[in-house]
């Protein structure tokens, strides 16, 4: 971060103070002649002359860290603020402070001491000159957070001094409430020397962004995809292959092998027969993310949940469900920026799964998004398309039925909160509210009539009967188009 210009070092009251006493003695003493006077002037020159003997002629140096190494809601936060003194004066307080998001709540802020260098201004192995002996233990006077009408522990400057050549690291614990990209800092410091005759200007540091992850809610579907599109995966498919369930019983052919030789009947026959198998297939789930709309407010891991909260964690739930077995899985955003996450399989993409939803914003667009988001070669006529929608918005039930129509296997999942409901704001407000509940369940109805089922999400088993009824609408018969 670029700093502020000016000179690195400034005289403070203190020393504007001596220096004003000092000039007024001398000269009372001259004037009228009183020695006493010029007496009482020499230890406060004496005083002033001797802290300024040595100057400071570096700033200090200020590093802000945070360990957000597979952070997700609810996980502990590791931060530090490291005050370098790379000069031969030290600094006699060093007051520290940052900007700590809403959603990084610290607890606990303390000093961890390291080993000194062997010289003063020399970095250590680790990269380090140092460490001081002294500083307050802070911990102890820290608040506990922000959230509950608490102050957190970086709403006040923390004090602490930094011999020379050594460093101070000041420790951020805490914790991280909800998932995104939460900023850290910027941290400013502000070093006094020379017994407080001398300030620093102050030294900002580059701001930290700390990425925290949805935590995954519980989640499982037993039942089989509507219709297994890959070439291997572990979903039984109505196409002969090399799986594990079995099919049938057939005359040996060639290409067959011999393990797959079924002696009982082989004998019977007087024939050799072997034992026919599925296939087993991997499936294209998509899921799609509605942010037209957003209703509710998120209070954290531990409070109220939005419909983007519980958009956003379902999704991680799903998407680690179905790549744990072998599925391919993408992601699709209803809204004006379509950002689109292409389908792949295994650990990498659920950790790219991760990444691409802590992006995810609502944004309203003033057009309809359809055919932006899905264009003929976006999105496979094989896959499972579940949409993550609160059905607030009326261009979601529309993009909905145009799916259905389509022929793609849709599932709806309500992600709108039970517990959200309008603020107060004159005595129709309840009627209108009820009103509007009872519109969106005839909206839900409809897309059950048109083939689409809609469900609220529950954690585990939520799709299980949803997806008992699709995979059964995909595997019966179509009628013939003449």
């Amino acid at each position: 971060m670029e700093q502020p210009a000016g000179p690195e070092w400034t005289p403070t009251r203190a020393l504007g103070r001596g220096v004003l006493l000092t000039g007024l003695l001398l000269v009372a003493g001259a004037l009228f002649g009183r020695v006493d006077l010029v007496v009482l002037a020499v230890p406060f020159a004496l005083g002033t002359a001797y802290a300024l003997r040595r100057r400071p002629t570096q700033l200090p140096e200020i590093t802000l860290s945070a360990d957000d190494t597979n952070l997700v809601e609810g996980g502990a936060l590791a931060g530090a603020i490291t005050v370098t003194n790379r000069d031969e004066i030290g600094y006699d307080l060093v007051m520290a402070r940052t900007v700590v998001s809403r959603w990084l709540r610290v607890d606990r802020v303390n000093f961890a001491p390291e080993a000194p260098s062997a010289a003063p201004g020399t970095p250590d192995p680790a990269g380090r000159p140092g460490q001081a002996t002294g500083g307050p233990a802070a911990g102890d006077r820290a608040g506990a957070g922000s959230s509950g009408g608490r102050r957190d522990a970086t709403d006040r400057p923390y004090g602490f001094t930094v011999p020379a050549g050594t460093v101070v690291d000041l420790g951020l614990d805490g914790e991280s409430l909800r998932w995104g990209r939460h900023p850290l800092g910027p941290a400013a410091i502000r070093a006094a020397a020379c017994d407080g005759l001398l300030i620093s200007r102050p030294v900002v540091s580059e701001p930290r962004t700390v990425s925290v992850y949805p935590v995954t809610e519980p989640f499982d579907a037993d039942e089989a995809m509507p219709r297994a599109a890959g070439l291997v995966g572990g979903h039984r498919s109505r196409r002969p292959g090399e799986g594990g369930e079995l099919a049938g019983v057939r005359i040996f052919g060639p290409g067959d092998r011999l393990r797959r030789i079924d002696w009982r009947v082989s004998l019977r026959a007087r024939q050799l027969h072997v034992a026919a198998m599925l296939s087993d297939r991997d499936a294209e789930v998509v899921l799609l993310l509605d942010v037209l709309a957003e209703a509710g407010r998120s209070g954290g891991i531990k409070g109220s949940t939005s419909v983007l909260d519980t958009c956003v964690r379902a999704a991680a739930a799903v998407a680690e469900h179905y790549l744990h077995r072998g599925d391919r899985v993408s992601l699709l955003e209803y809204g004006p920026s379509a950002r689109r996450l292409r389908p792949a399989t295994g650990r990498r993409q659920y950790l790219t799964v991760l990444e691409w939803l802590l992006d995810v914003q609502v944004s309203d667009a003033p057009y309809e998004p359809y055919e932006q988001v899905f264009g003929p070669h976006l999105l496979s006529s094989n896959a499972l398309v579940v949409v993550l929608t609160p059905l607030v918005d009326p261009r979601s039930a529309a993009m909905l039925a145009r799916l259905a129509r389509s022929g793609r296997f849709v599932v709806a999942v309500d992600t709108l909160p039970t517990s959200v409901t309008p603020p107060s704001r004159g005595q129709w407000s309840e009627v209108a509210y009820r009103l509007w509940r009872l519109e969106r369940d005839n909206t839900i109805g409809q897309l059950r009539e048109h083939g689409v089922p809609v469900v609220a999400w529950a954690g585990a088993g939520s799709l299980d009967l949803v997806l008992r009824d699709v995979a059964r609408l995909a595997s019966a018969p179509r009628p013939a188009l003449r």
